[in-house]
This record gives structure tokens, C-alpha cells and sequence, in this order.
């Protein structure tokens, strides 16, 4: 393999160094992914730069609690394989999360050599060990070796619901997954564009997963013709993982203007038109940004995510409105900054006061916010500056104010579910059982909207819980059988 830097505590002499990165005015033109992926040489190189520190602060801030700086050496050591299998086991999708994690507030941000000597970078080299895990063949689907004679329905193929279908399977149970879009990822398909994240990463891992016995069951609109006590007759459990997709709106005057679209439907036509499907909204040109003068309202990274999809859409001009300062805002720092290389313009400090047109949006009136104290989130919250208003032309506008949850019991006809006064599913924190017995929740839909490594960790957790309350229920009916409980 030639020469590995075997030794680590390389950042002393060794500069932090990301991979290549297509100049902002050719990866306008298209949706690809931004970044070129590590070499050898590369990766083995940025890996040395971990301290192997006592205490690795990179490791306790990843809601996986990735064994981090164990495959960091093994990669400086050239151990590839076994970098991999250290990776995978407690990441069923590191191939994603070192794609989309925001790791500048994760793991990367809390790397202790990060203040003098910039951090190690992980996310890079995360998905640099799957991609050539992938082209070695080390990959496989699950190999059950003794079936358990036990099924749960899972309803919602977003990251939550894989990764608890993932690790169900692997305990040998029969895994059924619904969802009611024809494409297996939730947001990972149709919320998070291509050029974070290409949809043949995704697609690869659902052939992966159906490879290994999990069966996939797509445009299943659960409370339709299948309700959620029928899915309770068909299986010994049921994982409720729908994540949550209602869009926030604004609650200002004239926000029901037409051209003043919601962000996830905005996305989902993009990646569904990048995908090759017929998109009758985004021909029509209500869902398409080309020649228009595009303003979204938010902060988060579904607002870069917004604004960086206009640019390649060929926006006339895209602005990006949020109403605290650059320092507040929740999104990822780095797609903030690869949204100005692209020519997105940011406007801090400034809220939609009011959107003015006829039918359509064609200005917005904007009050301008100061900063006063932190809320408990560390967060400094605003109040507005009386007097201080301005207009600014628009013709499409795009809310990304973040999601809320759907109203799950009406629609899966299931009074008994009971709900958090936020409105997503009430839990047992324990054991992720809701209300009704042998109903689970998971991700989203208990948590609010998160991120996908978060919706990972959930996934884990309640299949850990549902593979103890199946085979425990399953023995207790039949002592003679003897389970392996995780």
C-alpha cells in the first residue's frame, strides 16, 4: 500500500485540508455533488492529524457515538476494511451522514485540536472509507442465519424507518417497510438536493437493503386502504417513522399570495424533475426559480438548500431572509458559505412584515430585527425596530420556516395515539412504545424535525426496543423457544 503514516498527533506539522471543491461558477451550471472525494494518500494524511485525544469530544458530540478516532488511525494505517467495519457498526448509512452531517456543529466542531490547529476532517474521511468500502466489495446485504419467525411493519422509509429495518433484519425478523412516495429515502430522495447528496448513494443503499430480505412495499398511503390496525393484525410490531413534512407558514399578511410556495414542495420538484419524472408544476413554471427574482425566508439548512437550488435553477437573483444575525443561525456554517460563493445574497436582521400583490407576490415588506437576550437554547432572540421597515421586489417566494407533524391519528384512523402537546407521537422514552401496545415511534415524528443522523439514532434505539418486545412476547407464548435478545 505504500507509505502510511502510521504515527498520529500529525496536526502539528500537517495543515487541515478538504477535498477539492468545484469553483462556484462551474457547479452552478449543474446538481452534482460539490466535493471530489479523497485519494489514499489524502485521506490517510488528514486521518494522521487526530490527537487520539482521552477524552474524544468528537465522539461524545455524534448523536451515534461513532467510534471516531479508532478508524481515523486505522485509515492512517492504510486498514481500510477494518476502518470500514469499525464505521458501520454504529452507522447503518455512514456513506450519508458523512455526506449531509452539518459536522462544523457536530463532530468536526467539537474536535479538541480545533482552536489552534483546525479540526480533523472527519465527515471527508467518513465517506471516503464507505465510497471505497463500496468498490471493494466489502459491503454486503444481511445474511440472516436462522429466520425468527417474527414480522414488524414499519411505516415510512426515511432514515429513521431504514435504520430500524436494518437492524431488525440483521436479528433475523421479517421487515416489511411502507411509504407512501414511489422512491425509498424520505428526504433523503426528495428533500435534500443532489448536490449534497446524489440520489444513486441513496438508491444503492435501498437495493442493499431489499438484497438482504427487508421487503419494500412504495406508494402505500397508510389510512387509506391499509389502516394502522390492519398492519397491527399482519405484524408482531408496528414502527410508526414518518417523519414530519407539514410546512410552517408564515402568519402574515397575504401569505396565501400565489408564487409564495412552500420549501419542501419546492425541493421535492426539483429532485423529483433531476430524477426524471414528469413534473407538471415545475414545467408549468410555478415550482421552477429560472428568470425570477427568488426570496427565501429562513435560516435553516432547508433554506440553503432553497437558495443554492434557485442559483442552479438560474434565478435571476436569490436572497436569503433571516431574522437574527449570521452567528444564530441553525443551518450549517459551511452552507452558508458555499451559498455566498454562488452568488446568493443574505439579508440578516430582517423578517416579511407583509407580502404585497395582486394574486401574485410581486414585493414583500420587511421589518428590520434587532438582537436582545439568549433563550435557552443559547440563541439570542429578537424583537423589531419600530420604525424600520423597507419593501424589496419578488416574484417567488419560498417558506422554509421549518416542518411541523400531520395530525397521525386522523389520518391513520387511530384515536387511541396519543400525542405530545407539540404534536408529534407521545412516547415512552424507555422503550419508544407509544399509546397503543405494540405501536412504536421513531424519529421525526417524535422528535420534531432533526437531523438524519439524529433520525438514525432513533431508528437503533427503537429497534433494539421492538426486537426485546417481540421475542420476549414470543417466548413467553412458547417457552421452548429460546431467543437471542439484543
Amino acid at each position: 500500500m505504500g507509505s502510511w503514516p502510521r504515527n498520529m498527533l500529525r496536526f502539528t506539522d500537517t495543515p487541515q485540508h478538504f477535498p477539492e471543491v468545484k469553483p462556484p461558477e462551474l457547479r452552478k451550471k449543474d446538481f452534482e455533488e460539490i466535493y471530489k472525494q479523497f485519494n489514499n494518500a489524502q485521506a490517510a494524511e488528514q486521518s494522521s492529524r487526530c490527537s487520539q485525544c482521552g477524552i474524544p469530544y468528537c465522539q461524545i458530540h455524534c448523536p451515534l457515538q461513532n467510534n471516531i478516532p479508532d478508524w481515523l488511525k486505522l485509515t492512517a494505517e492504510g486498514r481500510l476494511e477494518e476502518a470500514y467495519a469499525i464505521s458501520s457498526a454504529t452507522n447503518n448509512f455512514p456513506e450519508i451522514c458523512g455526506r449531509i452531517c452539518p459536522q462544523d456543529k457536530l463532530c468536526e466542531g467539537n474536535c479538541v485540536i480545533e482552536k489552534d490547529f483546525k479540526s480533523v476532517t472527519i465527515g471527508s474521511v467518513e465517506k471516503y472509507i464507505t465510497e471505497t468500502a463500496f468498490e471493494n466489495g466489502w459491503v454486503k446485504p444481511i445474511k440472516v442465519k436462522k429466520e425468527s419467525g417474527l414480522s414488524v411493519g414499519i411505516i415510512g422509509a426515511g432514515p429513521a424507518g431504514l435504520a430500524a429495518a436494518d437492524m431488525l433484519r440483521r436479528n433475523g425478523h421479517a421487515v416489511h417497510v411502507y411509504d407512501r412516495y414511489d422512491r425509498a429515502g424520505g428526504l433523503m430522495i426528495y428533500g435534500i438536493p443532489n448536490f449534497k447528496l446524489e440520489k444513486q448513494i441513496v438508491l444503492r443503499r435501498h437495493q442493499l437493503m431489499k438484497d438482504g430480505g427487508i421487503e419494500f412495499h412504495l406508494g402505500v398511503d397508510i389510512g387509506g386502504k391499509i389502516s394502522l390496525e390492519d398492519l397491527q393484525k399482519k405484524h408482531d410490531a408496528v414502527l410508526i417513522a414518518t417523519g414530519v413534512y407539514k410546512s410552517r407558514i408564515m402568519e402574515v399578511p397575504n401569505a396565501s399570495l400565489e408564487n409564495i410556495i412552500p420549501a419542501l414542495s419546492y425541493l421535492t420538484a426539483s429532485n423529483r424533475k433531476n430524477l426524471g419524472d414528469k413534473v407538471p408544476q415545475f414545467d408549468s413554471g410555478e415550482f421552477n426559480a429560472a428568470g425570477k427574482t427568488v426570496v427565501v425566508v429562513g435560516g435553516g439548512d432547508t433554506a440553503m438548500d432553497c437558495v443554492r437550488t434557485a442559483v442552479r435553477q438560474g434565478a435571476k437573483s436569490v436572497t436569503c431572509l433571516y431574522r437574527r444575525d449570521r452567528a444564530n443561525m441553525p443551518g450549517s456554517a459551511r452552507e452558508v458559505k458555499n451559498a455566498e460563493e454562488e452568488g446568493v445574497h443574505f439579508m440578516w436582521l430582517a423578517a416579511p412584515k407583509a407580502f404585497v400583490g395582486d394574486k401574485k407576490v410581486e414585493r414583500i415588506l420587511i421589518q428590520r430585527m434587532r438582537l436582545i437576550t439568549q433563550d435557552a437554547s443559547g440563541r439570542q432572540n429578537i424583537q423589531p425596530v419600530e420604525g424600520e421597515t423597507f419593501a424589496m421586489d419578488a416574484d417567488m417566494v419560498i417558506q422554509a420556516l421549518g416542518f411541523e407533524a400531520e395530525d397521525i391519528p386522523v389520518m391513520f384512523g387511530a384515536p387511541a395515539l396519543k400525542l405530545s402537546r407539540n404534536g408529534t407521537i407521545e412516547i415512552n422514552q424507555h422503550n419508544f412504545m407509544s399509546s397503543i401496545e405494540g405501536v412504536f415511534a421513531a424519529g421525526d415524528i417524535v422528535r420534531g424535525a432533526s437531523l438524519v443522523v439524529w433520525a438514525i439514532r432513533d431508528g437503533r434505539d427503537a429497534a433494539k426496543s421492538i426486537h426485546n418486545y417481540i421475542s420476549t412476547k414470543s417466548t413467553s407464548k412458547n417457552p421452548q423457544l429460546v431467543r437471542n435478545v439484543a
